[in-house]
């Protein structure tokens, strides 16, 4: 069920500050947004704008809106097993030795680059499609040399790597993760440009980090080219990774890699994308919020330790076709690491294979949001297909 809270702003969340709904009705009251913001089930606030809103806006973009990690969001593999079938039973297999192999494979935790870039055959054509690209939409990565390094690697935070099994026990491969230092410094460059044109224009804000770019002018479009080259960044990560993933996981079972993957979905939480509503032509922002258009197919994660979900949206024009992108956070992660401990954290985490220590324990179930909240409030903007629950979790700290 959603709240109007203004006449531009609407809510799916039933858990909900205070403060994140200030920061929500201070973004619905920029001239530029159409028809409304649509707070998710899962939103707290964050930078610029809260974490989990719709933004459609009309002849401009908010940088800070679309955030920092540009094109972040979820992929996972579906694969031909059974875990009770299959699996279980094998008793030479170790969930330890798999979490390990991963942890070889993929490069994690912020500033862990790739140290070769030519040890999978897979990984070449997607750094030559971001080579086109960007030489096409002239994009400057001269900020980043190491761009090449980065793809691939998972980052920190609330990022992981997971493997899970479905309600009916298949295993799914799963993983988290966004643009990584690029997309960072595509986003910085050009939200600074955003904050120095609303000052040039003297344009008064409710918020400084609510600064635009105007549609027709270069640095619109600039920023546009740049952000859709740090989305595709941060897609093909995602299938790196995931590709990484199966060669680990296929190796491990002791199968041919081409016999793992039965189906695979990856999709953006952090974004903007052009499109049609009501008849107008908007920007369609998700700040923490997946594409939850009728029959799409989607991601849900829930915290470290509960479970995850596949969806398919039902196209709510309300919801602005769109639909939480996790459980949203509940604690700061500083105020996260004063309210548990590790203790709490290996107690949440039993019978999950994971990587202990004290710097995941901002990352605890506890600090997150139920899941089954959030699920229950997304109700009406998508249908779940199945859950997931996680048998490993690997977490950049």
């Amino acid at each position: 069920m959603s709240t109007q809270i203004t006449d531009k702003l609407i809510s799916f969340a039933s858990i909900v500050d205070d403060l994140t709904v200030q920061q929500a009705m201070q973004t619905a009251t920029m001239p530029f947004v159409y028809p409304h913001v649509a707070l998710m089930p899962d939103a707290h606030y964050g930078k610029g704008s809260a974490v989990g809103t719709v933004i459609p806006t009309k002849g401009a973009v908010i940088p800070a809106a679309v955030g920092v990690d540009i094109g972040c969001g979820m992929g996972a593999i579906k694969t031909r097993f059974n875990w009770f079938d299959d699996i279980e039973d094998s008793t030479p297999l170790s969930l330890t030795d798999l979490r390990l192999a991963i942890e070889d494979a993929i490069p994690v935790s912020p500033g862990n680059y790739n140290s070769n870039t030519k040890r999978f055959p897979f990984t070449r054509a997607k750094h030559e499609e971001l080579i086109q690209l960007a030489n096409q939409d002239d994009v400057d990565l001269s900020h980043s040399p190491k761009w090449m390094e980065q793809l691939g690697s998972l980052g920190g935070g609330n990022h992981f790597i997971e493997l899970c099994v479905d309600t009916d026990g298949t295993v799914w491969l799963f993983l988290h993760s966004g643009s990584r230092g690029v997309g960072n410094k595509i986003a910085q460059r050009h939200i600074k440009v955003a904050e120095a044109a609303c000052k040039e224009n003297k344009v008064e804000l409710p918020n400084r980090e609510l600064a635009y770019l105007t549609e027709g002018t270069s640095e619109f479009d600039c920023y546009i080219r740049e952000l859709g080259w740090a989305q595709r960044f941060a897609y093909l990560n995602r299938e790196e990774m995931l590709d990484r993933f199966k060669w680990c996981f296929a190796r491990w079972l002791g199968v041919e890699m081409q016999r793992v993957e039965v189906d695979r979905v990856v999709c953006h939480h952090n974004y903007t994308v052009k499109t049609e509503i009501e008849g107008e032509t908007v920007w369609l922002t998700r700040k923490g919020a997946i594409d939850a258009s009728e029959g799409k197919l989607g991601l849900i994660p829930g915290s470290m330790g509960t479970s995850s979900y596949v969806v398919r949206g039902k196209g709510s024009p309300t919801g602005l076709y769109s639909a939480p992108h996790g459980a949203g956070r509940k604690f700061s992660r500083t105020q996260a690491k004063k309210n548990f401990t590790e203790a709490d954290l290996e107690a949440a985490m039993e019978g999950i294979e994971y990587r202990h220590g004290p710097q995941f324990v901002d990352e605890i179930p506890g600090a997150y949001k139920p899941i089954e909240t959030i699920m229950a409030d997304a109700e009406p903007l998508v249908e779940i297909v199945t859950e997931l629950k996680q048998l490993l979790n690997v977490k950049g700290n």
